[in-house]
């Protein structure tokens, strides 16, 4: 008897499984022509922003030797702090 229940959810069951995601998959909401429109005006938007902040950091790193660039350029290093081992109250010995 257990055997012919396997069997079944196996002929049944698996293939129910498999069309029901399939036609929620099909009904999913999907990208319409005006989303993908805004998605490039967005993508333009920003390749335009990043090109104008990487012009103000030249200018400004001409202007000043000691200037560091926004974080996420290739050659950002970020300054190390020694991590504090004091951990005493103040006041108190």
């Amino acid at each position: 008897m257990e055997e012919v229940i396997a069997i079944l959810c196996a002929i049944i069951g698996l293939p129910w499984l498999i069309m029901h995601y399939v036609t929620k998959w099909k009904q999913a909401p999907k990208i319409t022509d005006e989303d993908e429109k805004l998605l490039d005006e967005m993508y333009n938007l920003a390749r335009r922003l990043e090109a104008r902040v990487e012009t103000v950091e030249r200018i400004v790193a001409a202007d000043n030797p000691d200037f560091r660039p926004a974080i996420g350029h290739d050659d950002y290093r970020p300054t190390l702090v020694k991590p504090r081992t004091d951990y005493r109250l103040e006041g108190r010995n």
